[in-house]
């Protein structure tokens, strides 16, 4: 059975809720590494100097390995844990949120902090665009350039209907198409390219990787919060 990998998301997202008087301006942003993380974390701080707490979650590496919390002054365990909870239930990294929150008066208590701090990264991510990942071999195969626009519609035809991608096309002596595949599509791929070039195209096998691959927004399939 193929390993899973967390998945990340897309591009940033920003969101807002008010709960008993108080504002929640949550942002998720992909963060490569915890110090990309910190980044985003010193803007927001910058952007909203004027709010009471910024609180943050963040999970990095390609298996979620780096995990990182902070309450920024709410009550110990009530804003970045929960934060950090909603993350991992969702199986994602490289990304990091970020919760500010403008005091409204009313305090919430703890039960009411938590269930505030993990609704809003909860919601936020119900916007986000998800990019799952997966272990992929790399395929290249030159294609001569009479040929190149016709095996161009056979590849996208082809990734389209697999756990595939498509790569950049180089242009020299051949025009030179990358494919990134499932290890067990590698001699579909072969075949099907021989199918189409009358046996003279030879796909070149590369290296195994984990590649983004776009996927459905995060408020579909089986995430919870």
């Amino acid at each position: 059975m193929a390993r899973r990998y967390p998945s990340t998301i897309a591009a940033a997202v920003e969101h807002e809720i008010v709960i008993t008087k108080s504002r929640f301006i949550t942002h998720v942003v992909p963060a490569s590494d915890p110090a990309a993380a910190d980044r985003v974390i010193a803007d927001v701080r910058k952007q909203a100097w004027d709010a009471r707490h910024h609180c943050s979650a963040m999970v990095t590496g390609v298996l979620g390995d780096q995990a990182r919390s902070s309450d920024d002054g709410e009550p110990s365990g009530t804003a970045g844990v929960p934060m950090l909870e909603v993350l991992r239930r969702r199986d994602l990294t490289d990304l990091v949120a970020v919760v500010t929150r403008y005091f409204g008066g009313v305090k919430l208590g703890a039960g009411g902090l938590v269930r505030a701090y993990s609704t809003s990264v909860s919601e936020a991510l119900d916007r986000a665009s998800l990019v799952r990942r997966e272990a992929l071999t790399d395929v290249t195969v030159d294609v001569p350039h009479a040929d190149a626009g016709r095996i161009d519609n056979v590849l996208r035809d082809w990734v389209a209907r697999r756990r595939a991608v498509l790569g950049a096309t180089s242009y020299g002596a051949a025009a030179t198409f990358a494919v990134s595949v499932p290890h067990d599509d590698v001699d579909v791929l072969r075949a099907d390219l021989a199918a189409a070039s009358g046996g003279t195209l030879d796909p070149v096998v590369g290296a195994e990787r984990i590649v983004d691959v776009p996927g459905a927004p995060a408020s579909t399939g089986h995430f919870g919060a």
